[in-house]
């Protein structure tokens, strides 16, 4: 099993940045793809950033890309999701999800993840 903590969230400007972390504990997560998703408040959870087991593969949501950078240090067992320009169309629960199996064909895909965190919230003001 994997355990998932998310943190860093938090109410902050637009045009502001956050770093969000997300800690597992339980088994190195050395193996596993990682990803990011988001759910704001009335929609579906959605695909937000996905990092390969060894770091060299990124993918983002169109409307993320070039503002939000992920990354994972596997030998603190944590992946980051850095957030530059934050709009108030990014005001929304953030998780973090990891699977093992998942290929990177199916990064996008939340039903290839077996492991989610509980969220962390961020809202964005204008």
């Amino acid at each position: 099993q994997v355990q998932l903590v998310e943190s860093g969230g938090g109410l902050v400007q637009a045009g502001d940045s956050l770093r969000l972390s997300c800690a597992a504990s339980g088994r190195t997560i050395s193996g596993y793809t990682m990803a990011w998703f988001r759910q704001a408040p009335g929609k579906e959870r959605e695909f937000v950033s996905a990092i390969a087991w060894s770091g060299g593969n990124t993918d983002y949501a169109d409307s993320m890309r070039g503002r939000f950078t992920i990354s994972r240090d596997n030998a603190k067992n944590t992946i980051y999701l850095q957030m530059n320009s934050l709009a108030t169309g990014d005001t929304a629960v953030y998780y973090c999800a990891a699977s093992l199996r998942v290929p990177w064909s199916g990064r996008v895909f939340q039903s290839v993840y077996a492991y989610w965190g509980q969220g962390t919230q961020v809202t964005v003001s204008s």
